[in-house]
């Protein structure tokens, strides 16, 4: 719930506990005890009263201002002298301003039942106080875990959002290395080619702001990805792919790409037989992304296509958007890179 929603619950159990206690004696009767009179009430009113009065002292000054701040020694001073004050109060209000019985003087007790009685009365007192800690500090330990949730939430959004900004220049990158590639080899192509990355890069911005997007948008996107891409493949590359969206299923915006970058980033040779195959299907609730490649490593001369942030980019996105409900894993099997991606939806 919201703070302001947690606030006013806050409030309504308040009421209604206060409510039950001072309504119950109205309701609890028996053949030997019948209903309470207006002054049997009215005396009965005033130990709750007492009780509401020391347990919001606390509840709204004394815990905040002495308690909290360490001044446990003072907190305890005041308390004892507050009770004390209550105390007093009730018995003068019982004993000179509503006696039980008008007609009969008080009847004097021995010293050892005045103290015992007093004591138990403290006692009752002092819980009270203590329930009135209890429920403060619970409440302030629920503020403090809401609190640090709401900005551990925030941060995880932050960065989310810090990752996803950081695939629009990557993906632009990559692709706009792959046109410079094609200008030299075939213009009109080229010209091809930028056509489609507007088109390309129109899903990127627009579908990146959105938290899901549907599983065929995704599909269609890495289609087009790689139809771009295989404008400048020599013809010695052999490309095979299987892609296969799901009709209403929904899912994170641009996970598939990097794995897809890669694969044509380190399994293309411009002068070796060379391959790259990708399948995406669904399938039991959960998309599945394989890419196998030949791999032909990129040096630090020949490398022009990104800083290599997308495989740790999208570990990172997968744990954030969904913990314990994907495998990733990818690496070399003997001359060929495989990777592998399953996402439980």
């Amino acid at each position: 719930m919201t703070s302001s929603q947690s606030k006013y619950t806050g409030i309504l159990i308040h009421v209604l506990i206060w409510a039950v206690v001072l309504v119950m004696p109205l309701f609890v009767t028996s053949p030997d005890r019948p209903l309470m009179s207006g002054m049997e009430y009215v005396r009965f009113l005033v130990v709750p009263i007492s009780f509401m009065v020391i347990f919001y002292i606390n509840y709204f000054l004394l815990i905040d201002r002495l308690l909290t701040r360490h001044r446990l020694a003072m907190f305890i001073v005041v308390n004892v002298l507050m009770v004390a004050v209550v105390m007093a109060a009730v018995h003068l209000l019982f004993r000179y301003v509503l006696p039980s019985d008008l007609h009969r003087p008080p009847k004097e007790r021995p010293l050892m039942d005045t103290l015992m009685f007093f004591m138990r009365n403290a006692l009752m007192y002092f819980l009270v106080i203590g329930a009135s800690v209890a429920v403060r500090m619970t409440g302030g330990w629920y503020k403090a875990e809401a609190a640090r949730k709401e900005l551990e939430h925030r941060r995880s959004e932050a960065e989310l959002q810090n990752l996803k900004s950081q695939i629009n220049p990557h993906f632009l990158f990559n692709t706009l290395n792959n046109i410079y590639s094609l200008i030299q080899i075939d213009t009109t192509r080229a010209q091809t080619a930028l056509h489609d990355l507007s088109h390309l890069l129109r899903y990127v911005l627009y579908g990146s702001n959105r938290q899901s997007v549907p599983l065929d948008d995704e599909v269609h996107f890495i289609r087009e990805y790689i139809d771009l891409m295989r404008l400048r493949l020599p013809r010695h590359v052999n490309v095979n792919i299987s892609l296969t969206g799901h009709s209403g299923t929904m899912i994170a915006p641009l996970l598939f790409i990097a794995l897809v970058e890669n694969a044509f980033k380190h399994g293309v040779s411009n002068d070796k037989p060379s391959y790259v195959n990708i399948c995406i299907t669904f399938e039991d609730g959960a998309v599945i992304c394989e890419t196998h490649n030949s791999y032909f490593p990129k040096s630090g001369d020949t490398d022009r296509s990104g800083s290599g942030i997308g495989i740790s980019n999208l570990s990172r996105r997968l744990e954030m958007l969904y913990p314990g409900h994907y495998i990733l894993e990818y690496g070399l099997s003997g001359d060929e890179y495989r990777t592998y991606m399953r996402i439980k939806l």
